[in-house]
């Protein structure tokens, strides 16, 4: 073996240009379609209700088993868990997670073959929501260790010898972690520091990792480092299994945060440390289309658990608010609490019909559900906080104070602070709300690109140009006159969703339905106006993608009331709420739609030129600062470890 290469020169972060970057980002991304998408074709202006209704079905050996597992997974919630003093002491006790590691828990999404569990997506995802109630924390590591750590991509890209020789590990005994952040890389990853050079057999690793979740215990690691490009080496981000306890791995520090306190989160060192190339997945330059590719399901474990806390946050504000009184009567029966329980129980239900349906579609791999599963991601973390912060307002004081104290002084413990605390966390988690919101923007203009993209491009050529402007005309010729008038202006379509004696949530739909066209066509009009600075207007494709969630939302909350009404299972009750929130969502649609083109974005702007130049210093004056000292962003240079190894592996 030849002795390692020398270790990368500090201030490893490579200088990269606005274009560069997004040329990283789009070659990581999944160029084609090759599956049907509800949700592509909701923002084209094509409501395509036959993508997702009648709602599919699991089969009924993965109900067997998905039932059986959720049912030992709630006995071992209510005898094996205590929350609270996984909160108290913010850790989680090694026999709680070896008691997991018994149930199969670890395995829940790995094939029977390998000794997992072999659940589907939609009982993994009621696993986690189920656990997660009992324990943020818990939820958080069997998501991050199953839906983004080794198991996941190795099931898509590992080689056979790579899923022989770590699936049965990881479905049984070994806890992993995905490691892409860095303390001066987030969600710009063509900045990323970490090295992995070619040396004989191996790749040699020299960086620093933040905000690892579950690399304080893990036992595998999933990797991204730069390769660079040399002789017989394409070179490019790349993605690793990494054996945790290696030679030249540190765990520096662990973490704290607002919540989710049992989070075992930490900051990783490598330092010349020997991974065998048989652990690369897939080819160099391919690690971040393998994580983005993960990610198309794996962002679906976010939202199932802000279902979870949903429920429960239903069930603390239904038997508070019947025996709280105020002005001699309980506080449900005011209209200004009422309205904040409606909203609950109706964005509960509508949660958790989004996220069972993209489940669904997941599991039959009939529809590519990419977008699907980013704008649960992000419907579901910003939803799951409005939820958390009006059960503190409904329970006032008590909501503000800890569960601890409450018992202290003899009142039931309810942890509404808590789930405040731990939910924030959720819009950052796996792409912030910002960045999902750019991510879907660029899905959905992703057919308007593909014709028109050269037109708008500066790197082009005038010869593509004008190949481009033919191309468009073509398609704009054939598309634009379908969003003038369908479906949605006839008075009885979708006649189904308005049986005898329920709520009519036909109407509902042809909102969509004309909605869906409303919103290509702004889409469309503002690709003219602004052409090349589109991609700068963040506010309007934010505006885009949150009205393009709500009318998923409502699709999906109408599909699934209309399933538990031909199930017999609790029928009139779910279109009673699916048609609440969808009147609450087209209220909120419709604010979106006048923000589109009445908004302050340029006012913004102008204020935040100068913030930034000084100009508002004097509105700073008049308070001290509480912050301590030291740099914004720690210093990564790469090098051996000067810290104690707090990695602590549980066995």
């Amino acid at each position: 073996m030849s002795a390692p290469p020398a270790p990368p020169e500090p201030s490893q972060t490579p200088k990269v240009t606005e274009r560069e970057a997004r040329r990283v980002a789009e070659a990581a991304r999944e160029q084609d379609w090759r599956k049907p998408s509800f949700a592509k074709e909701l923002f084209l202006g094509r409501f395509r209700l036959d993508l997702i209704h009648p709602h599919p079905l699991p089969a009924g050996e993965d109900v067997r088993r998905g039932e059986e597992f959720l049912a030992r997974l709630r006995d071992f919630c209510e005898t094996r868990i205590d929350g609270a003093l996984i909160e108290r002491e913010a850790r989680i006790p090694d026999e709680v997670i070896n008691g997991l590691k018994e149930l199969g828990a670890l395995g829940m999404k790995i094939s029977t073959h390998y000794g997992g569990l072999g659940l589907t997506q939609v009982y993994y995802n009621r696993a986690l929501a189920l656990i997660g109630s009992a324990s943020p924390a818990l939820g958080a590591l069997l998501s991050a260790h199953q839906s983004i750590g080794v198991p996941q991509p190795l099931k898509i890209f590992g080689t056979q010898e790579q899923k022989d020789a770590f699936l049965p590990r990881l479905a049984r005994t070994d806890i992993s972690a995905f490691l892409l952040t860095e303390p001066d890389v987030g969600s710009d990853p063509a900045r990323l520091a970490t090295s992995a050079v070619p040396d004989g057999d191996d790749y040699v690793l020299d960086g620093v990792k933040l905000w690892t979740t579950n690399g304080v215990v893990a036992d595998l690691l999933v990797v991204m480092a730069r390769v660079p490009k040399s002789e017989g080496h394409r070179g490019g981000i790349t993605a690793f299994v990494v054996e945790a306890d290696a030679p030249g791995i540190t765990v520096e520090h662990r973490n704290a945060f607002m919540g989710l306190r049992g989070l075992e989160n930490g900051v990783t060192r490598f330092h010349r440390v020997r991974v065998p190339a048989a652990n690369r997945i897939g080819p160099e330059g391919a690690g971040l289309k393998i994580a983005l590719t993960t990610l198309n399901t794996g962002r679906l474990s976010l939202p199932a658990m802000c279902v979870g806390a949903g429920k429960w946050s239903l069930k603390i504000a239904r038997e508070w608010s019947a025996v709280r009184e105020q002005w001699g009567r309980p506080v449900a029966r005011h209209e200004a609490v009422g309205a904040k329980i409606s909203f609950i129980a109706a964005t509960t239900f509508a949660l958790e019909a989004m996220v069972d349906l993209a489940s669904q579609m997941a599991d039959e791999d009939r529809n590519d559900i990419r977008i699907e599963a980013a704008l649960a991601k992000l419907y579901g973390s910003e939803m799951g906080c409005l939820i958390a912060d009006e059960l503190v307002q409904i329970r006032g004081g008590r909501g503000f104070e800890t569960a601890d104290s409450l018992a202290a002084r003899g009142e039931r413990a309810v942890p509404a602070e808590q789930l405040l605390r731990d939910l924030r966390i959720n819009r950052i988690f796996e792409g912030s709300t910002e960045i999902m919101h750019l991510l879907i923007a660029r899905e959905a203009v992703d057919a308007h690109l593909k014709v028109a993209g050269d037109i708008i491009d500066p790197d082009k050529p005038l010869s593509a140009k004008a190949k481009a402007g033919a191309n468009a005309a073509g398609f704009y010729a054939r598309w634009l006159p379908k969003l003038v008038t369908g479906p949605g202006q006839l008075p009885r379509t979708y006649a189904e969703f308005n049986p005898p004696g329920h709520p009519d949530l036909s109407a509902h739909l042809r909102y969509v339905e004309r909605s869906a066209r409303k919103l290509a066509r702004s889409t469309f009009y503002a690709m003219s106006r602004w052409q090349g600075r589109m991609e700068t207007k963040q506010g309007f494709l934010g505006r885009i993608v949150d009205i393009g969630a709500e009318l998923f939302a409502m699709s999906a909350a109408c599909v699934r009331a209309e399933l538990l009404r031909t199930t017999g299972e609790h029928g009139r009750e779910a279109y009673q709420l699916a048609d609440v929130f969808c009147h609450q969502s087209r209220i909120r649609v419709e604010e979106l739609f006048t923000r589109l083109w009445s908004n302050t974005d340029d006012l913004d702007r102008r204020v935040v030129e100068g913030v930034l130049s000084g100009t508002y210093t004097w509105l700073e004056e008049g308070v001290v600062d509480p912050s301590g000292d030291g740099p914004w962003i720690a210093d990564a240079t790469p090098g051996a470890s000067t810290k104690e190894n707090v990695h602590r592996p549980i066995r």
